[in-house]
C-alpha cells in the first residue's frame, strides 16, 4: 500500500506537470556477507578524540542490523563502551589484539 506522506516530498520544488510523479529513495538491504568472507580492519585511533583512544573495525559488508550486533558483541566481550556509526564499529580504549582473537573466534577468519 503506497502512502502519501509529505516527509518523503521534502526539498522538492513544486510542478505543474499533472503527469508529474515523485521518486523517492528506495533504500536497500544491502545482504550480509557471511563471516568467512567479512574482510575487517581493526586499527586505533587517538585523533579527533579528544585525547582518548579508541579502536575502530572498518569493512564489514551487511545490513545495519547486523553491524550493530557485532558492535554489542564486540563491546559487550570487552567490557567496555562504544558505538556502531557510518559503517564502523568503534571501541573505547586500545584493544586490538583482543578485538582480532574475539573475531576470529567468531568466525570472522579475515580479519588484521
Amino acid at each position: 500500500m503506497k502512502t502519501n506522506d509529505w516527509k518523503d516530498r521534502l526539498n522538492i520544488v513544486y510542478s505543474t506537470n499533472p503527469d508529474f510523479r515523485y521518486e523517492t529513495e528506495e533504500h536497500d538491504n544491502t545482504e550480509t556477507l557471511p563471516k568467512e568472507k567479512q574482510k575487517l580492519r581493526v586499527s586505533v585511533e587517538k585523533k579527533g578524540r579528544g585525547g582518548k583512544t579508541a579502536t575502530i573495525i572498518t569493512g564489514f559488508v551487511g545490513s545495519e542490523n547486523d553491524l550493530a550486533s557485532l558492535g554489542k558483541l564486540l563491546k559487550t566481550k570487552c567490557g567496555v563502551g562504544g558505538s556502531v556509526k557510518d559503517g564502523l564499529i568503534i571501541i573505547q580504549g586500545e584493544l586490538k589484539q583482543r578485538i582480532v582473537d574475539l573475531l576470529k573466534n567468531e568466525g570472522y577468519t579475515q580479519t588484521k
